[in-house]
């Protein structure tokens, strides 16, 4: 689980309740008509803009900024430098005792086909297409995200204008004007609190985690591409510690 993403979540909100806590009542800020409005708005809008059976899969993409692992790339860099160094020791065929104990199943699928012997190229080929297949599923995921961040404050202005046309049409009794001026903001309120305490950010999350799972593969298919062509094991080591920051390029070089 993404300790990191529940943390955001629950100062994001203790904000608000505080805010609504020491700001006034908290039963006025509570509109079952305002939140009919902006949910459901929200979502036949967001509906109408994508295909309904990646719609049914929406859950899936949320939960994913919630219970994905960090991977440790400097961990996955040693590896690849242990397999090059098998490699480079006993023939790229011993490589296929290893297979089993390969925690990444990218990095599997790229020795595999190495160890029979398959074209260079096309190996390069293959495991780029998964790549940019896996770049297209995430930012399909974020796409819906961003809709439900665009929709959401502007179903929030439409129960707004709502609220104010029927304020407007009962202007003779100057003393619920105040009232019904208020409920016509709280579903701008509704609008801006799912977009900027839910969708929001949990697409950033989303791209976050998409960057840094690029950054992964394009690593993995580097080293399986520098062992396939049998380069040295400290060939390997410097050529992939430079996708690193300094401080993890310092760790590869120390721990190996």
């Amino acid at each position: 689980m993404d300790i990191g993403t529940i943390i955001g979540i629950v100062i994001a909100c203790l904000a608000i309740v505080l805010g609504i806590v020491f700001g006034g009542n908290p039963l006025a800020l509570i509109d079952v008509v305002s939140i009919f409005v902006v949910l459901l708005g929200t979502v036949g809008a967001t509906v109408i803009c994508f295909p309904l059976a990646r719609m049914l899969k929406f859950h899936t993409v949320v939960l994913k900024a919630f219970f994905t692992d960090s991977t440790d790339i400097v961990e996955i860099i040693l590896d690849l430098v242990k397999y090059a160094e098998l490699a480079r020791r006993e023939g790229i065929l011993s490589l296929e005792n290893m297979v089993d104990e390969m925690k990444d199943p990218f990095i599997v699928r790229g020795i595999k086909m190495a160890v029979d012997g398959t074209d260079p190229e096309l190996i390069k080929e293959v495991m780029e297409t998964e790549l940019e297949s896996l770049m297209d599923r995430h930012a399909e995921g974020k796409q819906i995200l961003d809709a439900v961040a665009k929709f959401a404050p502007a179903y929030g202005m439409i129960g707004t204008l709502l609220g104010l046309i029927f304020m407007l049409q009962s202007m003779t009794d100057p003393s619920s004007i105040g009232p019904s001026m208020a409920v016509a903001l709280i579903t701008t309120l509704y609008g801006a609190m799912l977009a900027n305490l839910f969708a929001g950010p949990i697409a950033e999350k989303l791209t976050a985690n998409d960057n840094e799972e690029v950054m992964v593969k394009t690593i993995i298919i580097a080293g399986v591409m520098a062992i396939q062509s049998g380069d040295n094991p400290r060939v390997v080591q410097s050529k992939l510690a430079t996708y690193l920051p300094p401080a993890d390029r310092d760790r590869v070089l120390e721990a190996a």
